[in-house]
């Protein structure tokens, strides 16, 4: 899409507002966290050479889309327009300024004190008169027409808002301090006044202490995530590296034909997934992995590593099959770098882990064959397990996961990925390998995975009556480029 003079003087102005609104003079600390372990965003200079190259406009995309698993607070704002009118003058004149683009991310000097971005669903597009096909299927159709697909027991355990069809868009707002992210919400909903409606909000925010990059599971969570040529093509050992279109639309490799005015932007996957962890403790404990040196802690350790594929310091299996390796875990150099090919079976690794599940590697053949990539972005929500649940074993108050995926194509990304890889008891690569044991569902009946989650005794079977990951429901939406968000959808 070509940028009009318009659209750059807009563009230049929304960006000096956003530097007294944010007060991003000199920060000298990122409002990101970096884990040990995990992909770290390239240096501005190494983004912009790249993004240069490929002739990528990183202003022009919105800077959650890159950020990846980095956040220490986030708040989710789910929101109904109630005066299309009024809305679209505002989303230009004030909301645009408060939009963080990709390349503000790169550097602690030009990031915001919160970042703040938007997306809308297909009714929101709609409200907002947008009557041009994005074609994508999933996203027209939305994620409460989807709950069959992905293997939900139907709508029962959904967050009742999810299910209204009321929700128009979102607004992420993440920093380094909740008072902060408060602030900018502050900010946003002076600005709307009554020409939108707060219909649910989730504030998501890291573990603590040494659990910070972890889910609630207690795995470190994101060391997959691939990079995106034209934005960092230096990708670490093991480190999958995707064409710019599979997670950007318009971009090389995306194959679908789309309105000029929704280039440079992604579609956003939510979904709330509620993590039953003493529940899943209490499974490992009650099934340990039996072998001689074991303790009954390690062998339910040793078969909470199969069935993710990792141990909790982010090591993975194959490379550290029987114990964890918390130096190989933080080494983002190397606990990413091997690809199931040595042996090709299940002895190191199970076909059905989670992490196998999702990214087979060579299990496919050849990394260039795998084109159903996502860039996640997820964070926990949710207190810390406390002593009364650990001791009964059930959970009673909930947290889990805020999961978020950005991708070109949501029928070959997440959607893909759920239901033909982690809900497929058939896996292609190999047949009767059963369902991710983590995350898979089977509509809330009972599931099963392959026996070799037990290297010691391969014709043992697993039988997983409940899930230990319940869908409280989401939606899908559509992160625009700012150059739509000050043109296309605003007049």
């Amino acid at each position: 899409m070509k940028i009009t003079s318009t659209f750059a003087s807009l563009l230049v102005c929304a960006l000096g507002l956003a530097t007294a609104v944010h007060g991003q003079q000199k920060k000298t600390t990122s409002i990101l966290i970096n884990p040990p372990g995990l992909p770290k965003l390239p240096t501005a200079e190494a983004a912009k050479e790249a993004a240069a190259a490929a002739g990528l406009n990183l202003t022009n995309i919105q800077g959650d889309i890159v950020v990846g698993m980095s956040k220490l607070f986030e708040t989710f704002v789910f929101f109904s327009i109630a005066d299309a009118t009024t809305f679209k003058s505002k989303l230009r004149s004030d909301i645009l300024p408060l939009i963080t683009n990709a390349e503000q991310m790169l550097a602690n000097e030009t990031q915001p004190d919160t970042l703040v971005n938007i997306a809308f669903s297909q009714t929101g597009l709609t409200a907002l008169g947008i009557t041009d096909n994005l074609n994508d299927t999933a996203f027209q159709s939305g994620q409460l027409a989807n709950a069959q697909t992905l293997g939900d027991p139907g709508t029962t355990n959904w967050v009742p808002q999810f299910t209204t069809g009321t929700i128009h868009g979102v607004f992420l707002l993440a920093s380094d301090t909740q008072t902060s992210v408060n602030a900018s919400l502050a900010n946003v909903a002076a600005a709307l006044g009554t020409s939108f409606t707060q219909v649910y909000t989730l504030v998501a925010l890291a573990r603590p202490g040494n659990q910070v990059g972890h889910e609630h599971f207690g795995y470190l969570d994101g060391i997959s995530n691939p990079a995106i040529q034209g934005f960092d093509d230096n990708p670490l050992p093991g480190q999958a590296s995707v064409a710019t279109g599979e997670i950007l639309l318009g971009e090389v490799n995306d194959t679908m034909t789309r309105p000029a005015w929704a280039k440079d932007g992604s579609f956003f996957v939510f979904r709330q997934l509620e993590q039953l962890v003493p529940e899943f403790d209490k499974y490992l404990t009650d099934n340990p992995i039996v072998e001689s040196g074991l303790t009954v802690q390690e062998g339910a350790d040793l078969l909470g590593a199969r069935m993710i594929g990792r141990w909790p310091s982010g090591a993975p299996v194959f490379l550290s099959p029987l114990a964890d390796d918390p130096a190989l875990g933080a080494n983002s150099s190397a606990n990413n770098d091997f690809t199931y090919t040595a042996p090709n079976n299940a002895t190191l690794c199970p076909f059905s882990a989670h992490i196998r599940k999702n990214r087979p590697r060579a299990d496919l053949g050849a990394e260039s064959k795998n084109t159903h990539h996502i860039l996640r972005g997820s964070i926990p929500y949710g207190p810390e397990v406390t002593a009364a649940e650990a001791a009964s074993n059930k959970t009673t108050i909930e947290r889990g996961m805020a999961f978020t995926a950005y991708q070109s194509n949501i029928v070959t990304g997440f959607q893909f990925l759920q239901q033909t890889w982690m809900n497929n008891p058939n896996f292609f690569v190999k047949n009767n390998t059963g369902f991710d044991p983590v995350v898979g569902a089977n509509h809330g009946a009972a599931r099963w995975t392959e026996g070799n989650l037990d290297p010691i005794n391969p014709t043992r079977n697993f039988t997983l009556v409940n899930d230990f990951v319940i869908s409280r429901g989401g939606e899908y939406f559509f992160s625009p480029p700012l150059s739509a968000i000050a043109t296309t959808l605003s007049t």
